[in-house]
């Protein structure tokens, strides 16, 4: 039988998650790479440069990569939909997040366990109501086709 070793990285965000018990694992995982997202290709905020840590100061770093609540979800939306096209709904609703609330509630855990970061004008209320689901996931989807089709 093999074992299931989680990475020291993940070990927090999950334990974490565990203890909240309002959002899944996966959850959590998604709203990360949905930063990354973000930044590398919708280019908002500016990403941490790879390979120069030491380079900028802490406060030089959050600044530069800093998206705001409204941002993130944008970009929550979007990869989404990139990732998980008509299912996307149905995905976040298994993971328990149906609002983008939701997705605030899971930056500010991460946050409170360093995974994160905010500046001091952020708010959780700054994801509050940012879309309706159902509207943007099933009443206004659109599939396109590629010319190279």
């Amino acid at each position: 039988m093999t074992r299931y070793t989680m990475s020291k990285s993940l070990k927090p965000i999950a334990e974490m998650a565990k203890q909240d018990g309002r959002y899944h694992l996966d959850a959590y995982l998604f709203v990360q790479q949905a930063l990354v997202f973000a930044e590398f290709e919708l280019d908002l905020g500016r990403p941490r440069p790879y390979g120069v840590e030491g380079v900028f100061a802490p406060d030089e770093v959050a600044e530069q990569s800093h998206l705001t609540g409204q941002q993130l979800c944008e970009a929550c939306r979007q990869y989404a939909q990139e990732m998980y096209g008509l299912m996307a709904q149905v995905v976040l609703k298994n993971w328990r997040v149906t609002t983008t609330r939701d997705f605030g509630e899971i930056v500010y855990n991460l946050i409170e366990i360093g995974e994160m970061t905010k500046s001091d004008t952020d708010r959780l209320e700054d994801f509050d109501d940012v879309y309706d689901f159902d509207l943007v996931f099933r009443q206004s989807f659109v599939i396109t086709m590629s010319d190279d089709v």
